[in-house]
């Protein structure tokens, strides 16, 4: 399922490619946007995979916008102006659709994005903007995940050999979608484990192989919400 949302300055812009997307099967429009800067203060929590930006925009334009914008989303760029179209491409996006758009020509970028969405499930790393820089973190190494305690729109990862990393502005939602679903598990509104990092745990417990003074693992509670995921996951 193609989830996206749409940014462009001109609102009937915007109506014309609802229109067209509630016309494609399994395409849905999460919200649209005419500011850039509203836009990126927002996309971080909405729930969306594909990402529709106009290239000229007045302020910042999409090539702008798409810079700052999380790797797991896919953009597809719309504009009237073909010269943009060799920058457009070396950031890495998903098709580049002239105006004015055809429902045929949108099908076709929505078929290229769902393609790079199922491969991107596949990934074993996560690429993102941390307290280091822009990142890879390779999955497999991460131990636990929890909220920071210095801006709680950032996530703090314990890897496995104890050294630390901090996601920049991630919401655990869009985290969840880019981490392997077979080998993580929330279990309560600021906290994400490994399951290779479980020792045991309880209804309402965890005890993870994480050490805390050399003696002593560290435990974590599991929220009531959550129970019911983490059990399936083990098969309960």
């Amino acid at each position: 399922m193609i989830k996206c949302v749409i940014l462009d300055d001109e609102l009937l812009a915007i109506s014309y490619l609802k229109l067209l997307c509630e016309q494609i099967d399994n395409v849905e429009v999460v919200k649209a946007y005419n500011d850039p800067k509203v836009f990126l203060n927002d996309i971080g929590n909405q729930d969306c995979n594909v990402c529709i930006l106009d290239i000229e925009m007045p302020g910042m334009n999409g090539l702008q916008v798409a810079e700052l914008i999380s790797p797991s989303k896919k953009i597809i760029f719309t504009t009237a102006y073909k010269e943009y179209a060799a920058e457009a491409f070396d950031l890495n996006v998903v098709d580049y659709v002239r105006k004015p758009i055809k429902k045929e020509r949108l099908i076709q970028a929505f078929e290229k994005a769902q393609e790079l969405i199922s491969l991107s499930q596949k990934k074993d790393f996560i690429e993102w903007n941390t307290n280091i820089g822009r990142s890879i973190i390779f999955t497999e190494q991460i131990a636990y995940i929890k909220t920071s305690e210095i801006d709680s729109r950032d996530k703090e990862i314990i890897l496995n050999d104890y050294s630390t990393m901090v996601l920049k502005n991630l919401s655990f939602k869009n985290l969840l979608e880019i981490l392997p679903s077979k080998d993580f598990a929330q279990i309560n509104k600021k906290e994400i484990i490994a399951l290779s990092s479980i020792k045991a745990f309880s209804t309402n417990e965890i005890i993870t192989t994480i050490s805390i003074d050399g003696e002593n693992f560290l435990k974590l509670q599991i929220g009531e919400a959550y129970k019911s995921t983490l059990m399936e996951m083990f098969g309960k």
